[in-house]
């Protein structure tokens, strides 16, 4: 991939930068800012070098607008935000701009072209710029106009915050340190059966926590009561013996209105798995001591309904370790944000599915698109 420091001659030039803020919104308000905090380098560098930046995202799946997120990054850099996408307002405002402004266009959802990746749609938004900066990893595995259409039709680059998201990402899976520890939770069994296929074979310790640990325990045998299971044979009998896998031994259930620390072949029929029990992170703990590189994606619990206690107590173990750090996943770095612990972690990823995608993988619909 190019990068941003590539480009030449960028004074003046209209650079389409395609962010993600597809960012969290209560009440109107926005509830964590961690997206827009990353993407700022790229935009500051380019805004110092007197480009005209136009910045472009989604939100939700259309039909929401951009003007909270707008509110927002007013409080780190002056924007305007233009609620129009590729008509006369978006147009006229472009035309219009000075060098070193930004502006923020509409949610790009909002036109039926953007997931529909059509070319009329992209031909529209390339009109809009000179140039195109991928700065969006945690959509990059979509296939969307703005993420694999205007790089063909534009010169591109890649983002500071993607090009981190590359290198860092790739440590897992190019020649990884040793021991090597991969925690996975959350649910979507789905899309992380072919990580755990794939880092059994490339790490020392495969760790199953959250919603998945459920599958694995019912393949064993075991009552999982009331909790969250996939409705597909994924094949797990024939990795379930594998020695590397670790599953949680003890785990925390909500039985009536009680939560309960139980042996995980314990669990009753009408109790709900919401945890990893204590004894399960002390067995983590061990591992996490001697391991030399952690790869940490989806929370270990229900942590929304009570079910947070085992992730904040993981996330304090790797912080004290010495081990290369690599975090991922939505909902886990919510947890970090909300315990404002990332700088204590090696790299924390902005990216949700596209980690998934990216580790199995090695690339993204995106970032080939670079190239």
């Amino acid at each position: 991939m190019r990068g941003i420091k590539q480009i030449k001659n960028i004074r003046g030039r209209k650079i389409l930068i395609r962010v993600d803020f597809n960012l969290p919104i209560k009440n109107g308000k926005v509830e964590d800012d961690f997206r827009i905090k990353k993407a700022l380098p790229t935009i500051n560098f380019l805004q110092k070098k007197a480009a005209k930046i136009i910045l472009i995202t989604h939100l939700g799946k259309g039909g929401d607008t951009l003007a909270p997120v707008a509110e927002v990054l007013n409080k780190f850099i002056k924007i305007k935000f233009v609620p129009d996408i590729i008509g006369e307002k978006t147009q006229k405002a472009v035309r219009n701009m000075k060098n070193g402004e930004i502006i923020l266009l509409e949610n790009l959802r909002n036109n039926a072209g953007e997931k529909e990746c059509s070319k009329i749609f992209a031909v529209n938004l390339a009109k809009l710029g000179d140039i195109y900066v991928n700065e969006a990893f945690p959509v990059s595995h979509r296939e969307d106009a703005s993420i694999i259409l205007l790089p063909k039709l534009l010169p591109s680059y890649a983002g500071l915050q993607l090009e981190k998201e590359v290198k860092n990402l790739s440590h897992a899976f190019n020649k990884p340190k040793h021991p090597f520890l991969f925690i996975l939770g959350g649910a979507k069994f789905s899309t992380k059966i072919p990580l755990i296929k794939k880092y059994l074979k490339l790490a020392d310790h495969v760790f199953i926590g959250g919603a998945l640990a459920n599958d694995f325990l019912k393949s064993k045998g075991y009552e999982v009561g009331q909790s969250l299971v996939s409705d597909t044979n994924y094949g797990i009998s024939k990795i379930i013996k594998n020695k590397k896998l670790i599953l949680p031994d003890y785990v925390v259930v909500k039985s009536g209105d009680k939560l309960i620390n139980k042996k995980a072949n314990e669990v009753k029929k009408d109790e709900i798995i919401l945890d990893n029990g204590s004894q399960a992170v002390g067995k983590l703990a061990s591992l996490i001591k001697t391991a030399k590189l952690i790869l940490w994606n989806g929370p270990l619990g229900k942590y929304e309904v009570g079910g947070a206690r085992s992730t904040k107590e993981v996330l304090k173990l790797v912080a004290l370790s010495k081990a290369e750090s690599i975090i991922g996943g939505g909902d886990t770095v919510t947890m970090i944000s909300e315990m404002n612990m990332e700088h204590k972690f090696s790299f924390v990823s902005t990216g949700g599915g596209a980690i998934l995608d990216f580790l199995a993988n090695g690339t993204l619909p995106g970032i080939t698109a670079l190239k």
